[in-house]
């Protein structure tokens, strides 16, 4: 299994978290399980093999073209057969500049981004298939990106509201409540609120969990503290909070989780 991401150009940074691509060169099954990120994706099966992930108990084999929602329970997926899956990752506000739905329809859902967008995702997968190098793939997603991005300039001022409440919350020192927050930007919390969920898909204070969750999914990759040291550094109350909230999201113990085979923490951006 391979990864790889890529920058996308300065026109797209503040929206674009990276690109990447997921190949699975084996004919041999892999299955593995995806954490929450705060981030929304869309991912292009351009192989031969097949993606599925579990739908009430079972593998359902993926659309040609996925759309991913804030996944906030552990979603078990699996490829079959030589797979390359080519991804967008947006940052956790962005994804609503370029998708004209409210945004917490999806959590929890790949969904079929033809359902939502309609034939000239159809099109652009077609591109993609018949592009002949990975830099002509991406040139082809930013130009498909970039003419979506001009339809949606209403809302680029709530988009930057919400990219400075979330650099707030992400600081290390930031210890506050959504109350004080909004009054600070002349909002009421309701407001900031429904606005945080709109573009985001999240509450603030789901959004301040998965956040917490993924520096700590980080450390425990490096293997070199204890999970009181971790704990403390990602702001967990105790050892016992961080434990809970890593169950929560993950469905094991911080302890028992096994970076060797775990797709997760390759995801660095």
């Amino acid at each position: 299994m391979n990864y790889k991401e890529i920058k996308p150009c300065n026109s797209l940074k503040k929206y674009v978290k990276c690109y990447y691509i997921f190949e699975s060169l084996s004919d041999v099954p892999y299955e593995d399980k995806a954490f929450a990120t705060g981030c929304i994706e869309i991912m292009f099966n351009i192989g031969s093999g097949r993606w599925q992930t579990i739908v009430d108990g079972k593998f359902v084999t993926t659309p040609q073209v996925e759309l991913w929602g804030q996944i906030i329970r552990p979603l078990t997926f699996r490829s079959l057969g030589k797979n390359t899956m080519l991804g967008i990752r947006f940052f956790p506000h962005t994804a609503a500049c370029f998708i004209n739905d409210k945004i917490e329809l999806f959590n929890d859902h790949v969904t079929d981004l033809n359902a939502v967008t309609g034939n000239t995702i159809q099109t652009l997968h077609s591109m993609l298939m018949e592009a002949a190098s990975l830099n002509k793939r991406i040139e082809i997603i930013e130009a498909y990106l970039l003419q979506r991005l001009s339809n949606f300039q209403p809302k680029f001022s709530k988009i930057d509201l919400v990219a400075d409440v979330m650099n707030e919350m992400k600081r290390d020192d930031f210890f506050d409540n959504i109350q004080n927050v909004a009054s600070r930007y002349g909002f009421s919390s309701r407001y900031l609120q429904k606005i945080f969920l709109q573009y985001t898909g999240l509450t603030p204070k789901l959004y301040s969990k998965i956040n917490r969750f993924h520096n700590s999914l980080q450390l425990i990759a490096k293997n070199d503290a204890s999970l009181t040291s971790i704990a403390y550094e990602c702001n967990y109350f105790d050892q016992s909070h961080f434990i809970r909230e890593f169950k929560s999201f993950t469905g094991i113990n911080p302890s028992a989780f096994n970076t060797e085979t775990s797709s997760a923490v390759l995801i660095t951006s």
